[in-house]
């Protein structure tokens, strides 16, 4: 992997999420020399199973054109919660309308839905997530990823080594 000095990433999640969905892509960025952001609609921190991160900006605050790329881990109370909030739909849509890189795994795809993006996109998500994308104009195939233009998706923690080569791949080009 590459070296990713200089790169911005925002985490978006709140609590419930997926730790591995988290952590994983987390850990990559920095290791490769990447500033991972803990952005969420709380204040202090949020949690997931066993495990709790710092919230480091609101993203009522946040602001797409200080980060390079976007990443959304799943979780289903997670990815449930942050598609009813304003704040953080209208922080993931600003990414596809700057074209930065979006990265979306598992149950985070229903934030794509709701921020309206995913119209003749092909990606891959949750497995039961797939009649919702379908209906918002996707194109829908399980498969561990899926990389169209700056959007990166793939399916469950299983997929992660190649999610995350992807994210590296993709802020390095």
């Amino acid at each position: 992997m590459s070296d990713l000095q200089g790169r911005r990433v925002a985490f978006l999640v709140t609590n419930g999420y997926e730790p591995s969905e988290l952590y994983s892509p987390w850990d990559t960025v920095v290791e490769n020399g990447g500033e991972a952001v803990l952005i969420s609609p709380e204040s202090d921190e949020v949690s997931g199973g066993d495990h709790s991160q710092k919230v480091d900006i609101n993203v009522s605050e946040a602001n797409a054109n200080d980060y390079d790329a976007l990443v959304l881990p799943g979780g289903t109370k997670n990815a449930d919660q942050l598609r009813m909030n304003k704040d953080a739909v209208k922080f993931t849509k600003a990414f596809f309308d700057a074209e930065k890189t979006v990265a979306s795994i598992c149950h985070a795809a229903w934030m794509l839905v709701e921020a309206d993006v995913v119209k003749d996109r092909n990606m891959t998500s949750y497995p039961s997530l797939q009649t919702d994308l379908r209906n918002a104009g996707a194109n829908w195939s399980d498969e561990e990823l899926v990389v169209d233009g700056n959007l990166i998706t793939s399916r469950t923690p299983k997929d992660l080594p190649a999610f995350n080569e992807a994210i590296v791949n993709k802020l390095t080009e």
